[in-house]
């Protein structure tokens, strides 16, 4: 009997949270991370992929968002000098998602087959 994955907005966002602080507290690699969310996806019906799609985009863009703010704040209050990443601070949230809109939609290729 398959399982039933919720696809509700704060269902997605307690799954990313949940591999966000799994991966900030060392207990999964990026690789692992990487590999739960395609299991994650490959869990949920193919009629609710679109749903959790845009749930899942929601959640991930937010919270880059606010990784960005807490950033900016600190380096803004920093007294110290903090050298800043060479990718232009605009274009890495647009990486970010675009590297994630790819995952999805490769994922869901893979399990449509």
């Amino acid at each position: 009997m398959p399982q039933e994955i919720s696809v509700s907005y704060q269902a997605i966002k307690s799954k990313v949270y949940r591999l966000i602080d799994s991966l900030v507290v060392g207990e999964k690699s990026e690789s692992e991370v990487q590999e739960s969310i395609r299991r994650w996806w490959a869990l949920i019906h193919p009629a609710d992929r679109p749903i959790a799609q845009k749930y899942l985009l929601m959640v991930l863009g937010r919270s880059a968002s606010a990784l960005d703010s807490m950033g900016d704040a600190f380096l803004s209050l920093s007294s110290c000098e903090v050298i800043r990443p060479q990718i232009a601070d605009a274009a890495l949230p647009a990486k970010r998602m675009r590297l994630l809109e790819r995952m999805v939609k490769e994922t869901s290729v893979r399990t449509a087959v």
